[in-house]
């Protein structure tokens, strides 16, 4: 198969398997975004908040106009002259309270229950001054229900009751104090035409009223937060599933370029007879194979033959079997032997294994369980620490390369860390596409996108992005062109885990570290990205991980979830 220069690599596949030659040795990771958003809904219960803090300022508006025409008419309605001023007096002290909530609702983060609370009791002694001043039953007791029904739709469960309680205790108190001639009648619309049972009975109806009114208003927000909470699932699933869509389509492109039969199909290479393909990389295709003497079922890897022709493929070629066999882990593939050096067609013949990827498992089972993804990271991190201690770093660590064995009988089989074509030394400057851009964009680290220096920690990077996409069914990093995943990995948060997935937002904290965008800020290790996730999972968390956490979300926090406007 030849080079596909002069077109841009799909995203979702290896830079390097679409390209043998990276056309920009010096690539740096695009810039990011002059102005970002100052606020998003983080979920149903914050945009409620949203709606609340919009309702609030509406409230306070309204609690600023209708005062002030009720003062400039006061004048004109009679009644009884100091029920007139208490409640001029009350309406002047809604206008002052409603005014300077409104000040502070003018930047969003002054918003609280309490400031509310206070702005709701000048709210409350103008409507019972009101009351007291028009009449117990009078039209003015509306004003009652309207304010329980304000608070009975905000967030802190303590407003909702104790607005209600205050409002119901109040009007009771007044209105019977008031009947039973504790207090004068001033009411111009007085209640003295009703009988003492009939005016109990209008009081009932008033309570009961106000009852309906605030069971109404929490089932009302109770109901807003179900069915907000079911289109964001409704909105996730959706997205999931166009990432699924997008990442089964590279699959399926990667698999239409293995077309069964190759080139040196059916020839004898060493001591092996070539059967079909089984894979297709940057620099070499990948051969089913029999060993003639012994009969063992291999796997051969043959450079390219335009490959072949490129400066220091060979010695490339030959390091990736050094480095693959240099691994003392059974979590590697196992090279059987390399040769062919001598000759036109130097070969690389590995272990036949038999199973599937990571990619495959994840595509028919969606997602993975917390068992599952530790048993994951202890297997496939011992291949990394072996890598370590060979001083060898993979660059490209994603679902493709992570393989389960097939086990026999009742052993459960293995995973292996696959692919070291484009692994390197730690402390060698040379890469794999001469100084270029090689990896896979969704799983590559930002340093790594960068061009920069790579290290284990960047390996550790693709891990957690893996573990990102195994826990919660999606990739933490997609898009339709390179570019703009590339940003995603330099700049971005991916979604809060617990909000896509039925997850512990301790794990939340976990990942947060997997996936820092500094290299010093990660995990050490596989080994205490492991326990830190299973320790999560029982919803511990460490104190100095905790802190960690928190300070990376503050200064990159996660990203948004999709919203009604992008469907």
């Amino acid at each position: 198969m030849g080079s596909r220069r002069g077109r841009e690599p799909r995203s979702g596949q290896s830079l390097a398997d679409e390209a043998p030659r990276a056309v920009d040795s010096t690539p740096v990771a695009p810039p990011p975004p002059e102005h970002e958003p100052s606020f998003a809904a983080d979920g149903p219960k914050d945009l409620l908040d949203t709606q609340e803090l919009s309702r609030a300022r509406l409230f306070a508006t309204l609690a600023i106009v209708l005062p002030v025409n009720v003062l400039f008419l006061l004048p004109f309605l009679g009644g009884e002259l100091r029920a007139r001023e208490i409640f001029g007096g009350a309406l002047v002290l809604a206008v002052v309270a409603s005014a300077w909530l409104l000040w502070s609702l003018s930047k969003d983060e002054r918003y609280d229950i309490w400031r509310l609370g206070l702005a709701g009791t000048a709210w409350l002694v103008a409507a019972l001054s009101g009351i007291h001043y028009f009449g117990v039953f009078s039209p003015v007791v509306l004003v009652l229900p309207l304010g329980v029904y304000f608070f009975g739709m905000t967030r802190d469960a303590r407003a909702q009751s104790a607005g209600f309680a205050v409002a119901a205790v109040s009007y009771f108190t007044l209105a019977v104090v008031t009947l039973r001639g504790g207090a004068s009648d001033p009411g111009v619309l007085g209640a003295a035409p009703l009988s003492p049972a009939r005016s109990m009975l209008m009081i009932a109806v008033t309570e009961v009223a106000l009852l309906v009114t605030f069971v109404d208003a929490r089932a009302a927000r109770a109901a807003t937060v179900l069915a907000l909470a079911r289109h964001e699932r409704a909105l996730v699933a959706v997205a999931q599933k166009d990432a699924l869509l997008l990442e089964l389509q590279k699959d399926l492109a990667r698999a239409l370029d293995v077309a069964g039969v190759g080139r040196f199909s059916e020839t004898v290479v060493g001591k092996y007879k070539l059967g079909g393909i089984i894979g297709r990389g940057a620099m070499g295709e990948v051969y089913e194979a029999i060993h003639q003497e012994t009969r063992e079922d291999v796997a051969v890897k043959l450079l390219h033959t335009h490959t072949l022709r490129e400066p220091g493929s060979v010695e490339r070629f030959l390091r990736e079997a050094e480095m693959a066999a240099a691994l003392d882990t059974p979590h590697a593939v196992r090279i059987i032997e390399v040769g062919g050096f001598d000759g036109e067609l130097p070969f690389l013949a590995m272990e036949r294994l038999r199973g599937e990827d990571l990619a495959e498992l994840l595509r028919r089972s969606g997602r993975m369980t917390i068992s599952e993804v530790l048993r994951l990271l202890t297997e496939v991190g011992a291949a990394l620490s072996a890598a370590r201690r060979a001083d060898v770093v993979h660059r490209d660590l994603k679902p493709r390369n992570l393989f389960l064995t097939k086990g026999e009988g009742a052993k459960a089989g293995v995973w292996k860390l696959l692919d070291f074509g484009l692994s390197k030394l730690a402390t060698a400057e040379i890469t794999h596409s001469g100084g270029g851009l090689v990896g896979t964009p969704e799983y590559m680290a930002p340093e790594q996108a960068a061009g920069a220096v790579v290290s284990h920690r960047t390996d550790l990077f693709s891990l957690g992005a893996v573990v990102y996409r195994a826990l919660t069914g999606s990739p933490a990093f997609s898009g339709d062109h390179i570019v703009e995943v590339l940003y995603q990995v330099a700049h971005a948060m991916p979604p809060r885990p617990s909000a896509i997935a039925d997850l512990r937002p301790e794990i939340d904290l976990v990942i947060a570290v997997a996936l820092a965008k500094a290299p010093a800020e990660r995990f050490e290790s596989a080994e205490e990205l492991r326990d830190a996730l299973a320790a999560a999972a029982r919803g511990e968390v460490r104190a100095d991980l905790d802190a960690r956490a928190r300070r990376l979300l503050t200064v990159l926090p996660w990203g948004d979830l999709p919203k009604a406007d992008d469907y």
